[in-house]
Order: C-alpha cells, then structure tokens, then sequence
C-alpha cells in the first residue's frame, strides 16, 4: 500500500511564550519520527511529522524566560497545514493581533487541526473558531474566557480534544495533548514508545482537570482550611472523619464545615468524596489497576460501594469509565475527536 504522507504542522509562536511548551511539544513529535525511523514499519514514512515553527511577522520571538526563539518563516507565508497551534503565555491577548486572526480562519478553512497553548486558546476564541467546541486554557484565564465568549464551553481540564479544535493548558499539559494526538492518529503503541522516551510516568487525558492552587482559589488568608484540604490529599486510601480533621487543624467541626461552605461552597464531607473520586477516574483511565484496586485505594469499602457514588457523581459506572478509555485506544481518529 502506499506510504502515508507525512503530517505539516506550524506552531505561531507569540511573544512570552513558554518554552517549556513549545519544547514539550517538539520533543514529543520529534520522538514519534525516532520511533517510527527505528521501527522500519512496512507501508510507513521515515517521517510522520514535518513541523514548521513562525511568528506575526518571521523575525525571531522572545520566549518568557527571554530566551530568543528562530522561526522558519512569517505566519502569512505558511503553506496548507495539517496542524497549526498557536502557542501563547500571559498575557492574555485580548487585543492586537487582528492581522492574525483572518489567517487562523483561512487554515480552518482549508481543514487544518487548530490548536491552542497555554492562552492560545484565547487567540482562536477571538477568531471565531471555538464556537460551540469545547476548550481549555491555563485555569487563571478560564473565568474571563467563559465570560467574554460565552459560545465557547470552557472547561477547567489539562487539555480538551474537540473534533478539529485541540487545546491546553500550556506547560506540561503541551506533552500531554501532544501524546494524545499521537495516539489518536498513528496509535497508541507509539504514544507509549514516545512517552518512555521523555522519561513521563504517565500522560494525563483530556478528561483529567488542571490542579489550581487552592491560595488560587480561597486566598492565603485561611490557613486553617488549606490545612484540612492538604490533610484530606493526604489521606485518600483511608478517610480521615471530620471531627478529626477539625481536631487536627484546631478547630471544631461547625467551624470547619463554615469555611469550606463559605470559601468552596461545599461541605467537607462532600469535598473529600469527590477529592477521592476524581483521584479514582485518573486511576481508571491512566493505570490498569482493577476496579476493586482503586475503588480500594480510594477509600471506598467495597466494589458496590465504590460503583454507586462513581456513578451518582460521574454519571457512568467505573466499568463503563474503564471502557471508554478502552475503546479510545483500539483505533485511531480523528486527533481533534472528542473523547469524554
């Protein structure tokens, strides 16, 4: 059969962008060509990746740890892609760039994959092109862009895949939705090799939400509560109760129960559930623990019992979790298909 093409993916790099991104990314695509070189696969390309870096206007772009970053050529002169990310660090560009914005259009147009880091996602948002797709951006801009484009589902996880859209948090997350992009069009195999190749542990999915700081979200002015909060991380295999979290951070258990309502809108029993739950689901789609295993490690005392609050919160069973990531992994698609 004849060779598979090689795919042409641009990366628009704008000023303040993080290095760690752009080298995650790079390094991902770069170790999939190594891999598929050294493999000699029958009916495949030496290369599966060609990749393109460019800016606004093809001079050299300062990256936010101020290094300088060359690029191959100015946005406007980029051929017809397969892929174009546009890679973007606060601040948040919520004006310039308006020559840009008819030149991402014209790459959706021409059926490229578009993509954005870090607040990349902002620049595809301004040009119309994550209506009604799901998408994701560093967790500090995410309110202000659910706010300014309300046609845009923002979601608060480490990456979104959404048919022709793929986007991400920027830093560590780029290897992440690198992985995945991997998986999705050469296999899964491959995205395994690459990521023993980078030394990763393990790649989160798209379903796997960003970690905010909890000073992020309740300020540095409730140690108290942090406190409760990092005890409840720490004891996820065998839940502490809540008269002695208050105990342990010196308060009584109503005081407890008024900060976590009034700072996270919640009660501290409800939040250490879901804190395990959601610990269960990165179980489930990252490892190949049993179900038991993680109901267990998450401090659920039997299968039943682990099944019915999955359920009761996720809306699937942890069986039917298990089969979705599965499933995902025995066929490649689309890489901006949505996988939940």
């Amino acid at each position: 059969m004849p060779a598979r093409p090689a795919e042409r993916h641009a990366f628009l790099l704008l000023p303040g962008c993080s290095l760690m991104a752009v080298g995650g990314a790079l390094d991902a695509l770069a170790q999939a060509n190594t891999a598929q070189r050294e493999s000699q696969s029958a009916g495949s390309v030496a290369t599966l990746y060609d990749v393109l870096l460019c800016s606004v206007d093809g001079r050299p772009v300062r990256a936010g740890n101020g290094s300088s970053l060359n690029v191959d050529l100015a946005l406007p002169h980029l051929p017809t892609l397969d892929g174009l990310f546009v890679v973007c660090d606060t601040p948040v560009p919520q004006s310039g760039f308006e020559a840009v914005l008819p030149l991402l259009q014209q790459q959706a147009a021409s059926g490229a994959l578009l993509g954005g880091v870090g607040t990349g996602a902002w620049l595809l948002a301004r040009a119309g092109l994550l209506a009604g797709h799901r998408a994701t951006l560093h967790w500090a801009y995410a309110p202000l862009l659910a706010e300014v484009f309300p046609d845009v589902v923002v979601s608060s996880n480490v990456f979104e895949a959404d048919r022709k859209r793929l986007t991400c948090a920027g830093g560590l997350a780029a290897f992440d939705m690198f992985l995945h992009l991997i998986a999705q069009s050469h296999g899964p195999e491959l995205a395994q090799q690459v990521q023993g190749r980078l030394g990763l542990e393990r790649p989160r999915g798209p379903g796997e939400a960003q970690r905010v700081p909890l000073t992020a979200r309740i300020g540095g002015g409730q140690p108290k509560l942090t406190e409760a909060v990092a005890l409840m991380e720490a004891n996820v295999q065998e839940p502490l109760a809540t008269e002695d979290i208050a105990r342990l951070v010196g308060v009584s258990r109503r005081q407890l129960e008024r900060l976590f309502k009034q700072y996270l809108d919640s009660l501290p029993s409800r939040y250490y559930q879901e804190l395990r739950l959601n610990r269960a689901r990165q179980l489930l789609q990252q490892t190949s623990q049993s179900i038991l295993q993680v109901g267990l490690s998450c401090g659920f005392s039997s299968g039943p019992h682990f099944s019915n609050n999955y359920r009761a919160h996720f809306g699937i069973t942890p069986r039917e979790q298990r089969s979705q990531r599965v499933n995902a992994a025995k066929r490649p698609q689309d890489p901006g298909e949505h996988t939940p």
